[in-house]
C-alpha cells in the first residue's frame, strides 16, 4: 500500500510541477478509426470505441493479447495461458471451457476478435496475434453484431495492422531484453521495412518479430497416489488393496512455463488508377509454450506439480486481399481472407483421477472374475486378492486444424449526403477438426490394446490410436454462414441531429459429424470368448439425436441509434442494439442420464441473446486539451450459454446449457488531460453490476438467482501519466501506470465459485532519445502484485493463472 501511496504522490506531484512549468498547450491528436466500416475519427461517430493508437501501443510496451487487454478496464479475460484465452467486455461473462475439449465441445466466444478485415475467433483458442507493426487497436464495447456479425454480442476487437505507404521509404527495429524477479531472462526484436517500389503506384511492407519470454512458474518434484477420500467413486476405490505412486522427478524443472512468438508480414499495395486500389497481405505466426501458466498455491507460490509434458504449438497463416474502388458515387469495398491454423498442444491430466467416475475401469486390476464375461477382461488382470490401481499419471495430446474462409463485399454512399447507407454481403466457412487423445499410462498394462475408431461416416483419422490412448475424439464442426447487413443514416438536423438504424440477416449451417471412441480390452468383442460386440463409441451422424443433415439456424438482429452533435466538440446519442452468438451441438446430448436424478442433455444448444441500451457522450473541453468519453448501459442478456463438466452423474463430460438469464448495469469512461505541452494524463475506468436474474438449467448447477456474474469485478480503473520535455538535443520522457480491479467470481457453477481477491499493479519507464534513436528502461508489476485472474479446476486440481511477477528491462528503438 505504501508503494500504491508513493506512486500516487509522485504522479500528482508531476502533474503540479507540469501545471506551473509554463502556459504552452498542446491539442489531443485526433485517432482515425473504422469501427463504422467508414473511415472517421473517433471522436466524430456516435459509436463507443476505444482506440489505442501506433504510439500508445509502443508507450504501453504492448506485446500479446494479455497486454493490451489489461490496459482496457473493460475488457477482462480469463484463460491458462499464451493462446488460450477468451475474452470478456461489459460484465457479460461465464468460465471457460478447458482447452483440452475447446474443439470438440467449446461454444463459440461471445467477443468477436479480427485481425484486419476477418473474424479469428475460435472457442476457447483466441488468436492471440504478437502486436508488431499495428496502427491501432480498436475496442467496441456493447453488441456490434450487425455491422460484424454472430460472437460480437458483448463486442468486437480489431487489430488493424500498418499498410504500405506510397510516399517514403521507412525502416526501423525495436530490441528489448527484459529480467523478472525470480525468473528467467526474456529477449526480443522486432522490425519492419516500407518501401515504395514505384512511386505513387506500388509499395511494399513486411513486419518481423521474434520474441521470446523466459518461464516464472516452477514444476517442483513431488509424488501423486489416488486417494479414497477425494474420489470414492473411481480409480481411488476403497476396496483396493495397492496404489501405485507417480513421481515426476524427470519433469521437474524451475521457471519451466516460457513462450516464444515468432512471426512475418507482407503486404504488397496497388494503385490500379485513380479510382482502385488492391492490398494483399499474408500474416504468419508460431506460438510456443512450455509447461502451465497457473500455479498451486497447496504446492508454493508459483509452484505447481505435473507429471505429463505441458507443450503447446500454436501456428497460423493468414492471406488476405482487399480491393477498394469507387463505381459513380459509391464507395465499393471487396474483402476476403483465408486463415489456416494448426495447434498441436500435451496437457497434463493427471488430476482426472480426483473426479472421474470411471477412471478405475482404465487404471485398476479387477477382483470380479464375472468381468472376463461381462467387460471382456482378460483373466490375467483378475487380482482375487483385491484391486491393484496401477500408475496414475494421464495426459491430453490435443490436435486441432482450423481453417477460415471469409468474404465480404459492401458499399458506402457519400458521407457528405444527407443520408447515407452502408450496406453489404458476408460469406464465413469456418470448419475445427479436432484428434484428442486422452492417454491412461496404465492402460497398457491392464490388456487395453484395441483401441482404433469406430466406423463412423466422417473421421478425419482412420488409424488405430497409440498404446495407452483410452479415450478420443475425431470430430469434425463445421459453421457455414450468410448474412446480410446494412445501415440508414438521416440527418434530422444537418450537421445536428442523425438517426440511423441498422439490421443483419443471418443464415448458418451447422454441423457436427465424426465419433468419439473408447479403447477396449484384449478380450473384447471376441465371440470365441462369449463376449458380444460393446458400443465402444458414438458417430455423430447417427447418435442421441444427431443426423447427418446439418442443422440450419436463422435470424435476424437490429440496431438503431439517435445521435445529437450540438457543438464540433459535443457529441451525445442513444443506442438500442441486439446482438448474438450461434448454438452448437452437444457431443454427449441425446444420451440418457446415468444418473436419474439428472434429465437427459439436450442434443443441441441455441442462440444466446443479447439486448442493449446505451447512452453515451463524447466531449472536448479548454482548446482540446481535455478529452472526456463514456456511455450508461444496461444489458438483458437471455439463455446464457453454460459449459458444465460432469463426469459422474450425466456420464457425457462436457455439455452446454442455455441455462440462465441475466442483467447488466454499467458506466464506463476515459479521460485524458493534457495540462501542459510536456504532460499528459490518461484515466479509464468501468463500473459493472451484474445479476443472474433467471437461472433454467436442468443439469448446470448454478449459483442462484441474484448473484453476480463470473470472472468481471464491479470497478475497474486505469490511470497513466507521461511527461516529455528537451534536455539540449535529446528527448526525454517519464512514465507512470497504475491498474486495479476489484473482488470477482472465478465461475457461475456454484460447486467450483469462489471469490477472486482485488488487485492492483503498476508500471514505471523513462526514456531518451535523439534524432531516429531511443533508448527506455521499464519496470512492470512494480510492487510484485499476485493477481488472482482466473482460479480455476480445469484440471481437477484447484490453480490460479496470474500475472508476471516484477519484471525489469531495456528497450531500444530506431526509426528511419
Amino acid at each position: 500500500m505504501l508503494k500504491q501511496r508513493a506512486l500516487a504522490t509522485t504522479i500528482l506531484s508531476a502533474t503540479a510541477v507540469a501545471m506551473t512549468a509554463g502556459a504552452a498547450h498542446a491539442q489531443i491528436d485526433e485517432i482515425t478509426v473504422t469501427a463504422t466500416k467508414r473511415t472517421a475519427t473517433a471522436q466524430s461517430i456516435p459509436v463507443t470505441v476505444q482506440a489505442v493508437d501506433e504510439e500508445a501501443l509502443d508507450e504501453l510496451n504492448i506485446g500479446n493479447f494479455t497486454d493490451y487487454v489489461r490496459q482496457l478496464p473493460n475488457v477482462t479475460f480469463a484463460g491458462r495461458g499464451p493462446g488460450q484465452n477468451t475474452v470478456y467486455i461489459r460484465g457479460m461473462a461465464v468460465q471457460p471451457i478447458g482447452v483440452q475439449l475447446s474443439g470438440a465441445q467449446g461454444s463459440p466466444p461471445n467477443v468477436a476478435l479480427y485481425l484486419d478485415e476477418q473474424p479469428v475467433t475460435a472457442p476457447g483458442r483466441n488468436l492471440d496475434v504478437y502486436a508488431t507493426d499495428l496502427e491501432r487497436i480498436e475496442v467496441l464495447p456493447g453488441p456490434q453484431g450487425t455491422l460484424y456479425g454472430a460472437s460480437s454480442q458483448a463486442g468486437t476487437i480489431r487489430l488493424i495492422t500498418n499498410k504500405p505507404q506510397f510516399d517514403e521509404f521507412g525502416a526501423g527495429f525495436d530490441a528489448s531484453m527484459s529480467f523478472t524477479k525470480d525468473g528467467e531472462m526474456s529477449n526480443g526484436i522486432e522490425a519492419y521495412v516500407n518501401i515504395p517500389v514505384v512511386e505513387d503506384k506500388l509499395a511494399f511492407r513486411a513486419a518481423f518479430y521474434d520474441i521470446n519470454q523466459g518461464g516464472y512458474i516452477d514444476n517442483v518434484p513431488g509424488t501423486f497416489t489416488t486417494d479414497p477420500s477425494i474420489n470414492p467413486l473411481s480409480t481411488a476405490t476403497p476396496d483396493a488393496v495397492y496404489y501405485e505412486t507417480a513421481v515426476n522427478t524427470d519433469l521437474a524443472e524451475e521457471d519451466f512455463n516460457d513462450s516464444f512468438y515468432q512471426g512475418a508480414r507482407l503486404s504488397l499495395a496497388w494503385n490500379i488508377n485513380p479510382d482502385w486500389d488492391l492490398l494483399v497481405q499474408h500474416t504468419r505466426q508460431k506460438l510456443g509454450a512450455d509447461g502451465v501458466f497457473d500455479y498451486d498455491p497447496d504446492v508454493g507460490d508459483l509452484d505447481v506439480t505435473r507429471f505429463f509434458p505441458d507443450e503447446l504449438d500454436d501456428k497460423f497463416n493468414q492471406t488476405s486481399w482487399t480491393l477498394n474502388g469507387r463505381l459513380g458515387m459509391l464507395d465499393l469495398v471487396y474483402t476476403g481472407a483465408y486463415l489456416d491454423r494448426e495447434v498441436n498442444q500435451s496437457i497434463d491430466y493427471t488430476g482426472y483421477n480426483n473426479s472421474g467416475a470411471f477412471v478405475s475401469y482404465y487404471t485398476c486390476t479387477y477382483s470380479n472374475p464375472d468381468y472376463v464375461v461381462n467387460y471382456g477382461i482378460d483373466p490375467r488382470f483378475i487380482t482375487p486378492g483385491g484391486r491393484e490401481c496401477l500408475d496414475p499419471v494421464k495426459g491430453a495430446k490435443v490436435f486441432q486444424e482450423h481453417s477460415r474462409n471469409t468474404h465480404e463485399f459492401r458499399f458506402n454512399t457519400p458521407e457528405e449526403n444527407r443520408w447515407r447507407v452502408t450496406a453489404g454481403v458476408f460469406y464465413d466457412d469456418f470448419e475445427i477438426e479436432t484428434q484428442d487423445d486422452f492417454l491412461y499410462l496404465a492402460t497398457p498394462d491392464l490388456g487395453f490394446v484395441r483401441n482404433g475408431p469406430i466406423e463412423a461416416a466422417n473421421n478425419i483419422n482412420d488409424q488405430t490410436r497409440a498404446p495407452g490412448v483410452a479415450f478420443f475424439n475425431d470430430i469434425t464442426r463445421t459453421e457455414e454462414q450468410l448474412a446480410f447487413f446494412g445501415e440508414f443514416s438521416f440527418d434530422l438536423i444537418p450537421n445536428t441531429l442523425t438517426a440511423s438504424v441498422g439490421a443483419r440477416r443471418y443464415n448458418f449451417d451447422l454441423d457436427y459429424t465424426g465419433s468419439s471412441n473408447f479403447a477396449t480390452g484384449i478380450f473384447q468383442g471376441d465371440p470365441a470368448n462369449g463376449v458380444t460386440d460393446l458400443d465402444l463409441g458414438r458417430d455423430y451422424d447417427v447418435s442421441g439425436g444427431h443426423t447427418p443433415e446439418p442443422r440450419e439456424l436463422n435470424g435476424e438482429i437490429y440496431r438503431l441509434n439517435l445521435a445529437w452533435t450540438p457543438t464540433q466538440d459535443l457529441l451525445f446519442y442513444g443506442t438500442y442494439s441486439e446482438g448474438f452468438r450461434p448454438g452448437g451441438f452437444n457431443r454427449g446430448g441425446g444420451l440418457a442420464s446415468v444418473n436419474p436424478t439428472f434429465p437427459t442433455v439436450d442434443t443441441f444448444y441455441t442462440t444466446d441473446d443479447v439486448v442493449n441500451y446505451e447512452l453515451g457522450w463524447k466531449t472536448r473541453f479548454l482548446d482540446n486539451t481535455v478529452q472526456f468519453n463514456g456511455s450508461a448501459y444496461f444489458i438483458e442478456w437471455s439463455d446464457m450459454q453454460v459449459s458444465r463438466f460432469d463426469p459422474q452423474n450425466v456420464s457425457i463430460l462436457t455439455f452446454i446449457e442455455n441455462a440462465a438469464d441475466s442483467e447488466i448495469f454499467g458506466v464506463e469512461g476515459d479521460i485524458t488531460w493534457m495540462p501542459t505541452a510536456n504532460l499528459t494524463l490518461n484515466g479509464a475506468f468501468s463500473y459493472n453490476d451484474t445479476e443472474l436474474t433467471n437461472v433454467k438449467a436442468q443439469i448446470a448447477e448454478l449459483a442462484p438467482v441474484g448473484s453476480q456474474l463470473p470472472l468481471v469485478p464491479e470497478f475497474q480503473g486505469t490511470l497513466r501519466a507521461r511527461y516529455e520535455w528537451m534536455m539540449g538535443d535529446y528527448d526525454l520522457f517519464a512514465q507512470g501506470a497504475v491498474q486495479y480491479a476489484g473482488d470477482s467470481f472465478s465461475s457461475l457453477l456454484a460447486d467450483v465459485r469462489e471469490k477472486q481477491d482485488s488487485y492492483s499493479t503498476g508500471d514505471l519507464s523513462a526514456g531518451i532519445g535523439k534524432d531516429n534513436w531511443q533508448a527506455q528502461i521499464f519496470v512492470e508489476n512494480v510492487w510484485d502484485e499476485r493477481a488472482e485472474l482466473f482460479i480455476n479446476t480445469q484440471d481437477d486440481i484447484r490453480r490460479i493463472t496470474t500475472n508476471r511477477p516484477r519484471t525489469v528491462g531495456l528497450r531500444v528503438s530506431y526509426d528511419y
